[in-house]
């Protein structure tokens, strides 16, 4: 089975995030950068595909400056076989991203492309759709769990008061949620192997832009707590300001 993962480099979430001074973008000159961490729940689930399957490859792809190497090694230390690095300093819009990686996956004939259910940064849950409808196969973001059996594919996704169970034929792509696997932690012999795998490096090819970027602002202060009074008694005293005031029941 032929297997590509496609991660993204995002700010950790630790990291506290200042704003550039052109009020567009945040300053990235303290950023410490990691693999979005639904990203390593789809690597995991590429890499024990592999391992039930005994044979296949898996291979990590990214599209961000040249630092984003740091990342794709991560992924090579975790067990992925190869990886293919689009490099571009420029801030790129989801379009402009999706196109850049389906060129690269369009040539490649994969079985099975994982993407994570979303990034952690943007959150715009968008980027494996936004792939599958350029390569033209099926889509289904958040799988909780996954089943190949042979050229079939058997889904299942948490949705509202259930479970929903879908089945399909390969080549699909697929989002991973949390609850499809636990990524594993890479040993030390296995990092070292890393740095010996390929890279391939391309070129990206974005075309022109969908979207500007025209501020990024931060959210509006809290407005500051009220006490409206002690024990039982005051009550009812929030009940009136929650219907009155605050219009929330």
């Amino acid at each position: 089975m032929k297997i590509a993962v496609c991660i993204k480099r995002v700010p950790d979430t630790a990291t506290r995030l200042n704003f550039a001074a052109d009020g567009t973008s945040i300053d990235q000159s303290e950023v410490q950068w990691i693999i979005s961490p639904y990203d390593e729940f789809a690597i995991e689930e590429g890499l024990r595909l592999k391992e039930k399957a005994g044979e296949g490859t898996v291979t990590v792809i990214t599209c961000g400056p040249a630092s984003a190497t740091k990342e794709l090694r991560q992924a090579l230390g975790m067990g992925a076989d190869d990886a293919v690095h689009i490099q571009t300093e420029d801030d790129l819009d989801p379009i402009q991203i999706a196109r850049c990686l389906s060129q690269v996956l369009e040539s490649r004939g994969d079985d099975l492309v994982l993407f994570g259910r979303q990034s952690v940064d943007a959150q715009g849950s968008q980027m494996g759709a936004l792939v599958a409808s350029q390569l033209g196969r099926p889509f289904a973001n958040s799988i909780a769990s996954l089943e190949v059996d042979g050229t079939t594919v058997r889904i299942q996704r948490d949705v509202d008061g259930g479970r929903e169970t879908l089945e399909g034929s390969l080549p699909v792509v697929l989002g991973a949620d949390k609850s499809l696997n636990e990524p594993r932690y890479p040993k030390l012999k296995d990092i070292m192997k890393a740095k010996k795998k390929p890279i391939e490096t391309v070129e990206a090819q974005p075309g022109e832009r969908a979207f500007e970027t025209s501020a990024i602002t931060p959210p509006p202060p809290r407005p500051e707590g009220r006490i409206v009074g002690e024990g039982p008694e005051a009550v009812e005293e929030l009940i009136r300001l929650l219907r009155e005031e605050s219009k929330v029941i």
